[in-house]
């Protein structure tokens, strides 16, 4: 059977380095798309020495060399076509378009889309529009992994907060999905779910020895927060000395605001697609609060130190507002700034690590809690 190129057809001789930019353009092609290695584009079969090594690469490349992650979107399988061996590649349409290389990020270079037969850079408007409406949709689009959940925990902080959900409340916060099932938001903000975020203690400045950790979640992410940030509230402990004119000084390990607002923005913007959660780590001589997802794309440094707000979790965001954990969008950088600077920033592609460094221990000063009575 003779294979010719058409608009979800790709014919490659060979496995080469533009591999991912055909991938990317069938990915962000509304109707998906295959390869074909070992077919040239008059449809000559040319074959595949070691289908088997090739099909290694191959999966080994599209997992490591394109985001977001498009694992269950492709298919690599080896054929006989003339008696030779060919690799045939499907890719499905991706639901988190703009599909990009990691290498050229979320741009012109790094995107790409079908047209014929042929594959062309995406427009920059049209890379804004469709990562725009994955921002938008991205969590609420997410299917819950489970259908039989309940809300108490997440009614109590909305009657403390003098507010009351009324029966339309999951469609109101936007947790259902367009099939109208709950979706991964409604999950984060259930009673029962699996989600928790981690916090630890070290002794000593590294991660060698591990003295405590504690999981809080499992339950709604609204009740998780508020028991970490108690948690973080009881280790920013405060000195104090008597001065010269018998006036008590005081000062906190960190700044309490500041602190407050990097551990609630880990919580509000994390990636929760990736399944892995915030973690708040104390060391002797500093606090490490990581976030998974590093830097909405489309976001540069710039805008992110301005206290431009683009949330990855709009749905958590407006909870977070209704229930005055979070005071307006973009508050919180500008505080954390004014009081560590941007040098507590560490950026990765993977995550966004707030450090902050204890105050030193000025000669004279003493742990408050253990000057407070003893509870019988």
């Amino acid at each position: 059977m003779s294979i010719t190129e058409n608009t979800r057809i790709e014919l490659k001789r060979e496995l080469t380095k533009k591999f991912e930019n055909e991938a990317i353009a069938f990915l962000n092609y509304h109707e998906g798309g295959v390869i074909y290695i070992g077919i040239d584009d008059d449809g000559i079969v040319h074959g595949v020495d070691d289908p088997d090594g090739e099909m290694l690469k191959i999966k080994d490349r599209l997992k490591n060399n394109i985001s977001p992650s498009i694992m269950g979107l492709f298919d690599v399988m080896s054929e006989k076509h003339e008696g030779k061996d060919v690799i045939k590649i499907i890719f499905a349409s991706g639901s988190e378009k703009p599909y990009y290389l990691k290498d050229r990020r979320m741009t012109e270079r790094g995107a790409f889309i079908r047209v014929g037969t042929a594959i062309e850079p995406m427009p920059t408007r049209m890379i804004e529009d469709l990562f725009a409406k994955r921002v938008r949709n991205s969590l609420r689009r997410i299917q819950s992994p489970r259908q039989d959940l309940t809300f108490g925990q997440l009614k109590i902080y909305y009657e403390a907060a003098g507010k009351t959900l009324n029966d339309q409340f999951a469609a109101t916060l936007e947790l259902l999905t367009d099939e109208g099932k709950y979706n991964y938001v409604a999950y984060l903000l259930a009673d029962s779910n699996g989600v928790s975020i981690k916090e630890a203690r070290y002794d000593g400045l590294t991660r060698v020895d591990l003295i405590e950790n504690n999981e809080y979640g499992y339950y709604c992410l609204v009740k998780a927060t508020q028991q970490l940030l108690d948690k973080v509230e009881l280790e920013n402990k405060t000195y104090t000395r008597i001065t010269g004119k018998a006036q008590r000084e005081e000062r906190r390990l960190w700044n309490g605001r500041a602190l407050r607002e990097a551990v609630i923005n880990s919580i509000v913007h994390n990636d929760y697609t990736t399944g892995a959660s915030p973690k708040v780590e104390f060391f002797d001589d500093r606090i490490e609060i990581t976030s998974i997802g590093g830097l909405v794309q489309g976001m540069t440094k710039e805008e992110f130190f301005s206290g431009l707000s683009k949330p990855r979790n709009q749905e958590l965001m407006r909870v977070f507002r209704d229930l005055d954990i979070v005071e307006h969008l973009g508050s919180g950088i500008p505080r954390i700034l004014e009081a560590y600077g941007k040098e507590c920033f560490i950026f990765s592609d993977n995550f966004l690590r707030m450090v902050f460094p204890a105050a030193e221990q000025l000669a004279g000063y003493s742990d408050v809690s253990l000057l407070l009575p003893r509870q019988e």
